[in-house]
């Protein structure tokens, strides 16, 4: 097992969180690139654990009638309309098409169904007062709903902008990888949902293989710009436990290129802090004892 520290790499965050006896880490890998769009996985989602439905929104002329991730939004199915002209690629019009406006074939779509990263540092669970937000024997990260008091921190904790308070209720909502689920024995609802399997639930180890055998497929065809995100155990959030196959850029996306968990920085703050106390204790005492 790779050594660990409370913000350095960390394979075994359940054992961290006090689990002596427990399942291995269990999680997503989102591949975009089977992704169809057919929000199949927000409606599970909505199903399984009665997350209210939102207004019909078409956001413009796109297809996409949720977005963003939130409080009713466990999973967000991203559509990403991209031109040809814009990536540099010839027109995918037919033969002797051309002399009219721009047709539907001169675009790219990309298309990735979003979710809680559960994190492998997560910032949510740091600053929650009330210890409403708990790791989980698989590694996930939850909301207890009958402690959370609102108070709103985790929302400013989440690097990815995940998490969200319900208006009306006040309280924190996020995806729980249907924790309910797992205790069964059952994958996520989402994910059995998913009919091109661009959703897999399973072992997080096992299932970063996989992904990296895919990504050298897709190079392997021409397919450059794929890439893992949330994957790297080095990153700003030691990685996390659902991560994705991108066919382009985070940000083409709505992802952050660089996350990086809020609280990262806490161990040294409260070393400094310490320092800072010793050295005015000090002071103190020096200036009492010269004082007499």
């Amino acid at each position: 097992m790779t050594e660990h520290s409370l913000y350095g790499p960390l394979d075994d965050v359940a054992g961290e969180a006090g689990y002596d006896d427990h399942p291995p880490r269990m999680g997503f890998f989102t591949d975009t690139s089977v992704c169809i769009g057919c929000k199949a996985c927000e409606v599970a989602c909505k199903e399984w654990n009665g997350v209210p439905a939102d207004d019909f929104d078409l956001l413009g002329m796109s297809f996409d009638n949720t977005g963003h991730l939130g409080a009713n939004a466990w999973r967000h199915v991203a559509f990403v309309e991209q031109r040809a002209q814009d990536l540099g690629m010839p027109s995918f019009d037919r033969p002797g098409d051309g002399s009219g406006p721009e047709s539907r074939t001169d675009f790219r779509w990309l298309m990735s169904s979003d979710v809680c990263k559960h994190c492998t540092h997560a910032g949510c669970l740091d600053v929650c007062p009330t210890g409403a937000l708990f790791r989980t024997e698989f590694g996930t990260v939850v909301v207890q709903q009958d402690i959370c008091n609102g108070c709103g921190y985790c929302v400013s904790g989440c690097p990815y902008g995940v998490i969200e308070r319900r208006e009306g209720d006040g309280r924190a909502q996020k995806c729980t990888l249907c924790y309910d689920r797992l205790r069964a024995g059952e994958e996520p609802a989402c994910a059995k949902a998913c009919p091109t399997d661009s959703i897999q639930f399973g072992e997080v180890d096992e299932l970063r293989d996989r992904a990296a055998a895919r990504v050298a497929a897709l190079h392997e065809r021409g397919e450059v710009g794929a890439r893992l995100y949330g994957a790297d155990p080095d990153d700003g959030v030691g990685g996390t436990g659902a991560f994705f196959l991108l066919m382009d850029e985070p940000e083409v996306y709505g992802l952050p290129p660089d996350p990086v968990v809020p609280t990262r920085d806490l161990p040294a703050m409260w070393k400094r802090a310490g320092l800072a106390a010793v050295a005015f204790a000090a002071a103190a005492a020096v200036a009492f004892a010269g004082g007499r």
